[in-house]
């Protein structure tokens, strides 16, 4: 694929653009919640200079425990997130788990995730492409950074160029994911955009049996580790009381160190770019 620029919202997305983050909670716990969350984002972005496009999630699909929270569903959960946008002016993406859902997804947010664990489904992969919106496609746990390139065919094949791929961690037993920054280069090389999601790779999957377990603590040395490797944005869910989150909360990191965790990457694009703005 010959490498495209194009705009998520008012964000600029490109192998050569300035760094970016998505943020925000995994769900959608209130409407409350994700407009303080959101109010919080703009304020960081305009001190750090970053970018930010809001995310959160209006089901999570594939909770460990069936009796876990899912979120408000697709109805109510759309409804806020429309609401983010119109009071933030933040560029506002989320997940699609069926094909049936890409349209009216589409007719809200700024753009369309397919989840790690659907990387390979067809359907929707072609279903959110359709749409013509921007789509994030999450490297799954257990494909290899090569293998993407399918993925990118079956996007791109609907004639939508506008697709960035995230890394997000690798399964290696004993339920640890682990991340190879290599896999930011070879992915990059499709010529897509890459994201690395800094704080699902701290997970450790089903670590507390119906929940998965996390290391947030790593998520900034991440971060900042990936952005050297090359990597065009991150990808960091946040929340004012982690523990309190009602998903991730193992891994989900607190809101009060985003800024700092910004400026340190944002430095170390620039050397990476070979600027120093």
């Amino acid at each position: 694929m010959k490498p495209v620029d194009f705009h998520i919202g008012g964000v600029r997305i490109g192998l050569d653009a300035p760094l970016f983050v998505i943020a925000g909670p995994c769900v959608i716990e209130s409407e409350g919640l994700c407009l303080d969350i959101a109010a919080r984002l703009v304020d960081i972005g305009g001190r750090t200079g970053v970018p930010v496009i809001f995310k959160a999630s209006f089901d999570k699909a594939n909770r460990s425990s069936a009796s876990s929270f899912r979120g408000p569903g697709l109805e109510e959960g759309l409804r806020i997130l429309a609401e983010v946008g119109r009071q933030t002016g933040l560029p506002v993406l989320t997940d699609v788990h069926e094909a049936s859902q890409a349209e009216a997804v589409a007719a809200v947010v700024d753009c369309l995730q397919v989840p790690a664990f659907l990387c390979r489904q067809t359907d929707l992969l072609i279903a959110c492409a359709r749409t013509g919106k921007p789509v994030n496609v999450k490297k799954g746990q257990f494909v290899s950074p090569g293998e993407m390139r399918n993925v990118v065919d079956k996007v791109t094949g609907c004639g939508n160029q506008k697709i960035m791929l995230t890394e997000r961690g690798t399964f290696f037993g004993y339920g640890r994911l682990v991340n190879d920054m290599t896999a930011i280069a070879d992915m990059k090389a499709l010529g897509c955009p890459v994201v690395f999601d800094a704080t699902h790779s701290t997970q450790l999957p089903g670590g507390l049996g119906d929940a998965s377990a996390g290391r947030p603590e790593m998520a900034p040395l991440l971060a900042c580790a990936a952005v050297a490797a090359g990597a065009n944005g991150l990808f960091l869910e946040v929340h004012p009381e982690p523990r309190k989150a009602r998903s991730d909360a193992a891994c989900v990191l607190a809101i009060g160190c985003l800024e700092e965790v910004l400026v340190k990457c944002r430095s170390i694009h620039s050397i990476v770019r070979g600027s120093y703005d």
